[in-house]
């Protein structure tokens, strides 16, 4: 018995430390109220991946205020990734059961549960890893997020950090990237579309929709009027004084006049007609 006590007692010794560690070593996220990361976990992530591959790194970005978004894009979002987010502080603990029992039934990972919040976590400070460690603090910084930050900021933080393609990072870039158009401007169809391909950007590529990105778009599109997006509440966040991006490659130019709402990758475009030019058969 005196063994097993023991045994007990330095297993929980071990536990206490090894949670401290980690609440120790968390990163401070307060400086994310008034100023735009440089970098990520995730991007710094892939420039390692193309360099083992030898390879130049590729990053096309463009930080664009909370209110300089479409509705349609927050929506559609909201529907993939997190309609419960409004409600929850950082972990969707009824998803999370929902996952889980999932998981257990057909005996591997098939579905996540995480919150845009715990997404925005892992994007920023950890890596793609299922290790339980990372998992834990994962949650204690979605947590920490939840607690300094609004709905919003933490919203405009994931909608310009998500990957959206190689190298395409953030809503502006993959709006102009796939429509031509800015992250203004985008329509409930392309933001459907977007929205949709988040799971997998690599495979469900926007720029040639599969027959499954678009069953995805049109589920996603019949739920787009049930969720609500945080509202416009304050100004832009600008960075602190002597702080600016680092290099990136520059974005495709929008067009003078942009193409229609509802047109997706792959159909055909109408041609603009030259300012001044009559219809034909017009007099």
């Amino acid at each position: 018995m005196r063994k097993i006590r023991r045994a007990l007692l330095v297993i929980c010794a071990i536990a206490v430390g090894a949670a401290a560690f980690i609440y120790i070593t968390l990163p401070d996220v307060r400086s994310l109220r008034t100023s735009n990361p440089q970098t990520t976990a995730f991007i710094d992530l892939r420039a390692r991946e193309a360099h083992a591959r030898g390879q130049q790194a590729k990053r096309i970005q463009k930080w664009v205020d909370y209110a300089r978004i479409s509705p349609n894009l927050k929506r559609a979002v909201l529907v993939t990734e997190d309609s419960r987010f409004w409600t929850h502080e950082g972990i969707d603990f009824d998803e999370l059961k929902e996952s889980m029992e999932v998981n257990i039934e057909r005996m591997e990972f098939a579905r996540g549960g995480s919150t845009i919040t715990q997404q925005l976590a892992k994007n920023l400070y950890l890596s793609p890893s299922k290790n339980p460690v990372r998992k834990v603090r994962e949650f204690l910084i979605a947590r920490r997020l939840e607690a300094e930050l609004s709905k919003q900021r933490i919203l405009e933080l994931y909608l310009n950090l998500i990957e959206w393609g190689d190298g395409i990072y953030g809503a502006e870039a993959a709006a102009r990237t796939y429509f031509h158009r800015s992250a203004t401007d985008l329509s409930a169809s392309e933001s459907a579309l977007l929205a949709a391909a988040i799971t997998n950007p690599h495979i469900l590529s926007p720029a040639h929709p599969s027959a499954r990105l678009l069953r995805r778009q049109k589920m996603v599109m019949r739920r787009m009027g049930a969720v609500t997006p945080p509202p416009v509440v304050a100004g832009p966040v600008v960075p602190p004084p002597g702080t600016s991006m680092p290099d990136l490659q520059p974005l495709p130019d929008l067009p003078v006049t942009s193409t229609p709402a509802d047109v997706l990758p792959g159909q055909p475009t109408p041609v603009p007609k030259a300012p001044g030019s009559k219809p034909p058969g017009g007099s």
